[in-house]
C-alpha cells in the first residue's frame, strides 16, 4: 500500500498511482485531523472523494505518532496528549477520538489506537504498552460506529516473543476483520524484525488479512510473505524518489551518479511503467541534478510500480507453487 499520509501520495496523481497497479492507499488519522480536519473531509464525501482515489483505503490510527512524537506527547490510560507541531495546540487523542475521526474520514479499513513502544525498551515498559493497547482496542470496538469500515487490531509486544504471543491470543478472541503486527521498523535490526514476524504471524487467523505495518523492502516483504503476511505499507518508494534514488530489481540506484549522465538506456528495460517506457537514465540524471520536481514524480511512479510488480510476481508464484523456487534467494541472510 503506497503511503498517502495527507490524502496524497507525494508527487503522484491518483491517475498515475492507478497506472502503477497499486490497489490500496494508506492515509494518516493524526495528520488529517491537524490539516485539513476530518469535518472537511467528511463534507467532501470522505477521504476517497476528497483525494480522488477510487480504490480501497486504510487509515492508520495515529498510534505511530505515540512513538514518533515522543518528545511532544504524554501517555496516560485515557489516551495521549500531543503538542501539535503545526501551531503548538494540545491534541487529546483517545481511542474513542481516533475512531471518531476515522469514522468521519471514511476509509475502508481503520486501525485501532495503540501504543507503539520504542526500540530498545525494557520488558516492563513493553508489557505496559502491550496491555494498554489491548484495553484501548476494546474501547475502540465500543466506539466504532460504521459497519462499512473494517476495524483491525494491532499486535504489540516489542522484541519479546512471549508478549507477542499473549497479545495475539488476546486480540484473536475478539474476532476482528483483520489483524496487524505493529511496533516493528522502529529501530530494531532486520534480523529481529524477521524473528518477530515469523513467531507472531502463525498466531493470527490465516483466513483473515494479516498486515505488517511500516515494512516495504523486497527482502522484508518476501520473508514476511513466507511467514504468512498479506499487507504492507511503506514510505520507501516515494521517499527514495525525492532523494533521487530508483529501486531497480531490488537494488537502489542513485541517479546523481556520474555513470548515468550519458546513459541513454531506459531506467529499467524490464519495467513497463510510464517512466521506463518514456525516459532515459541520462534524462532522469539531468532532472535530479537540476533539482526538477519532475524527477520526484517520475522516480516515484517507477519505484511504486517496482514494488507492486514484485508483489504481483510473488502472488503468481504462490498460485503456481513456485514461491521458494523463484524467491528463495531473498529468504537467505544477506552476506
Amino acid at each position: 500500500m503506497p503511503v498517502g499520509t495527507l490524502a496524497n501520495v507525494k508527487t503522484v496523481t491518483p491517475d498515475q498511482l492507478q497506472a502503477t497497479g497499486a490497489q490500496m492507499v494508506l492515509a494518516n488519522t493524526y495528520h488529517l485531523h491537524l490539516q485539513p480536519g476530518e469535518a472537511l473531509v467528511a463534507a467532501a464525501g470522505g477521504v476517497h472523494q476528497f483525494m480522488g482515489w477510487p480504490g480501497p483505503m486504510l487509515t492508520d490510527s495515529g498510534g505511530f505518532q505515540v512513538f514518533s512524537l515522543s518528545e511532544m506527547r504524554t501517555i496516560s490510560e485515557a489516551g495521549v496528549k500531543f503538542r501539535s507541531p503545526r501551531d503548538g495546540r494540545i491534541i487529546n487523542m483517545t481511542p474513542e477520538e481516533s475512531i471518531r475521526i476515522q469514522n468521519a474520514l471514511g476509509a475502508d479499513v481503520i486501525m485501532a489506537f495503540d501504543e507503539c513502544p520504542p526500540y530498545p525498551a525494557s520488558r516492563e515498559a513493553v508489557e505496559v504498552a502491550t496491555d494498554r493497547t489491548y484495553r484501548w482496542l476494546k474501547r475502540c470496538i465500543v466506539a466504532h460506529q460504521r459497519p462499512d469500515q473494517a476495524l483491525f487490531g494491532i499486535v504489540q509486544g516489542g522484541v519479546y516473543p512471549d508478549l507477542r504471543a499473549q497479545a495475539a491470543a488476546a486480540l484473536t478472541t475478539l474476532d476482528l476483520p483483520g489483524y496487524a503486527i505493529g511496533g516493528v521498523s522502529v529501530g530494531e535490526p532486520p534480523e529481529l524484525i524477521e524473528k518477530i514476524v515469523q513467531a507472531t504471524t502463525p498466531l493470527l487467523p490465516p483466513e483473515k488479512p494479516r498486515y505488517l505495518m511500516g515494512v516495504g523492502t523486497h527482502r522484508e516483504m518476501v520473508q514476511a510473505i513466507a511467514a504468512g503476511m498479506d499487507l504492507f505499507d511503506c514510505v520507501i518508494p516515494t521517499r527514495l524518489a525525492r532523494h533521487g534514488t530508483a529501486i531497480v530489481r531490488g537494488e537502489r540506484w542513485n541517479l546523481k551518479n556520474a555513470r548515468f549522465r550519458q546513459d541513454l538506456a531506459a531506467l529499467d528495460e524490464t519495467c513497463d511503467c510510464y517512466t521506463c517506457r518514456t525516459f532515459s537514465r541520462a534524462y532522469l540524471c539531468h532532472l535530479v541534478h537540476a533539482r526538477e520536481t519532475l524527477a520526484h514524480t517520475l522516480l516515484s511512479i517507477h519505484n511504486i510500480t517496482e514494488l507492486v510488480r514484485f508483489t504481483q510476481r510473488i502472488r503468481a508464484a504462490i498460485l503456481g507453487d513456485r514461491f521458494v523456487e523463484e524467491f528463495g534467494a531473498w529468504l537467505t541472510p544477506k552476506t
